[in-house]
């Protein structure tokens, strides 16, 4: 099969899979489903893909990576900072320490630093696969928001150890000075590249619009280049081209804060994202079970490397080292929620112990993925002598099953283990909302009074047509000051603005019929047509999407 066919059948892959989870009479999370279809894509084609680590990398990290650290709230990335960095460096390093010892005594064949390299590649987490499982039964906010600031970090921390293995594996030596400078410098220099890069693009593409003008799509393609730019030039740099993409995305959005992007760039910019996400989430695991059936079929080396000749003894192996994993997540989970507590107690704060199942929930959603695999298959074929890397294919086969039984064991116990789970209340969110809303209606009065004012005077005899006019405009935000002082009056309002709602998008969807049917008939044209239906949907977007997310 060509390259060309491979990717068309992956790209049919991810659309499948997307439709196989809901028909499936039992519950599978997609990540799992997309697998399975990659491993049959492989079947079909005879032949794997080579997968070329480095341009793996390079394709499908930085984009992702910069949108998460887009998209993260960074309220809740800043306030859980201290449990954040503990799970990203502490249970990086306690990981590699602890399940590398543990894989080097059950193959006391493999060497201590494949072991420990082993185990760094197997610490970084994948939010990716846990929000698929959660999907159903979704995970608590604040834990979810943990969850991805960790795995933004870990991978760099995770990386960096297996840097150090890997060289230690084929040099014999190890030195912990170095290693803390290099990892110094590779976390530090990659987020100034993410931070610098990002700005820096941001000012010259608003002097080049102020100056020239620019192209609607242009500033859709400028943020989809930036993680790929400052993935490049970290790595020129020596630096984590990982952490410089999740630096580079949180600082896009406080760029996104200055308000400058249209309206209509911004509708689109979200639907390009949404749609390069959902295509390179889906196609990463894929690609992992396309890469399945030559690990699997490497299983006889495998067996002769770890000095057996039953091939259970590879189950036996990956069913170890994944209770390892686990075991010492909650472990230091367990341990960090203590410390937390007992600090808090000390400043005199309020301190609720959470529920064990929380603390199982978090331990379990340590899902091991993409990074692990392509990590993995970096190891070098052979040692600076020119004899065979220690047991390579042991440990590509042993990561990959890392993967597929961590998937399991999440999609299994984490819906069990959530469902009911009454968790501690998050912020105040409705008060947030409440004030940004009143905040908001009081500038939208004041801009209508006073752009009334100036067209009236221009409006000469018409004045009266502009009073009516701001009177109408001015009644939704006037409503909604109204109702701010809370209680029982505001929220009949809540109840009275979902009811309009609903009803505003039922005339938009038969305003929407009714052009299509024009269209149809030829009674307008396709352009017309066309721009007043999209006109029709962003009204319906800015309508739906308040009453999903109350939802």
């Amino acid at each position: 099969m060509h390259s060309i066919e491979v990717v068309l059948a992956m790209l049919l892959a991810v659309i499948g899979s997307g439709y196989l989870v809901r028909v499936l009479p039992f519950s599978l999370p997609l990540p799992l489903v997309q697998i399975g279809l990659g491993a049959a894509i492989a079947g079909m084609s005879g032949s794997a893909v080579t997968l070329d680590p480095a341009i793996f990398f390079l394709l499908f990290l930085p984009p992702l990576l910069f949108l998460d650290g887009w998209r993260i709230p960074k309220e809740g990335l800043f306030r859980d900072r201290a449990m954040i960095l503990e799970l990203a460096l502490g249970l990086v390093v306690f990981t590699v320490v602890g399940v590398g010892l543990l894989i080097h005594w059950l193959i006391p064949a493999m060497p201590l630093a494949v072991a420990f390299a082993l185990a760094a590649i197997v610490s970084p987490t994948d939010p990716v696969a846990v929000s698929s499982i959660a999907a159903r039964v979704p995970i608590p906010k604040r834990l979810m928001h943990i969850l991805e600031g960790e795995s933004l970090l870990n991978d760099a921390s995770g990386l960096v150890c297996f840097r150090f293995a890997v060289a230690a594996a084929m040099t014999g030596g190890f030195s912990l000075a170095t290693a803390s400078l290099t990892f110094l410098w590779v976390a530090l220099a990659g987020l100034a590249v993410g931070v610098g890069f990002t700005w820096g693009v941001s000012l010259a593409q608003r002097w080049l619009s102020r100056q020239f003008g620019e192209e609607s799509g242009s500033p859709i393609l400028i943020s989809l280049l930036i993680p790929f730019g400052a993935y490049l030039i970290a790595e020129h740099l020596q630096a984590s081209g990982i952490l410089a993409a999740v630096s580079a995305g949180i600082t896009m959005s406080y760029v996104e804060l200055s308000g400058r992007a249209l309206a209509t760039t911004r509708v689109q910019r979200a639907a390009v994202w949404d749609t390069v996400q959902f295509s390179l989430n889906g196609i990463v695991f894929v690609l992992l079970g396309e890469q399945l059936p030559a690990i699997l079929s490497s299983a006889a080396t495998t067996v002769r490397e770890s000095g057996h000749l039953n091939p259970g003894w590879l189950v036996v192996y990956a069913l170890a080292i994944n209770l390892g994993l686990a075991l010492l997540r909650f472990v230091w989970v367990w341990v960090s929620l203590r410390w937390g507590m007992w600090t808090a107690q000390r400043r005199g704060e309020p301190v609720k112990r959470p529920h064990w199942r929380l603390v199982a929930a978090t331990s379990l959603a340590g899902v091991r993925g993409a990074i692990t695999l392509a990590g993995v298959l970096t190891l070098p074929l052979a040692l600076p002598d020119g004899t065979p890397f220690p047991a390579r294919d042991l440990a590509v086969f042993l990561a990959m099953a890392v993967i597929l039984l961590s998937l399991l064991a999440a999609s299994i116990a984490l819906p069990r283990l959530l469902k009911g789970l009454e968790v501690p209340p998050e912020p105040a969110e409705r008060h947030e909302e409440d004030l940004a809303r009143l905040e908001a209606g009081r500038a939208a009065i004041a801009a209508i009074q006073e752009a009334q004012h100036a067209l009236s005077e221009q409006a000469g005899t018409d004045a009266e047509l502009y009073v009516s006019a701001a009177t109408r405009a001015m009644e939704t935000y006037q409503r909604r000051l109204d109702g701010s002082a809370g209680g029982v009056e505001a929220e009949k309002l809540r109840r009275a603005d979902t009811a309009e709602r609903a009803l505003r998008l039922a005339g938009l969807r038969a305003e929407r019929e009714a052009l299509f049917s024009l269209a149809r008939h030829r009674r307008i044209s396709d352009e017309t047509s066309r721009r007043l239906v999209r006109e029709l949907d962003l009204m319906e977007s800015r309508l739906v999407e308040p009453a999903s997310r109350k939802g």
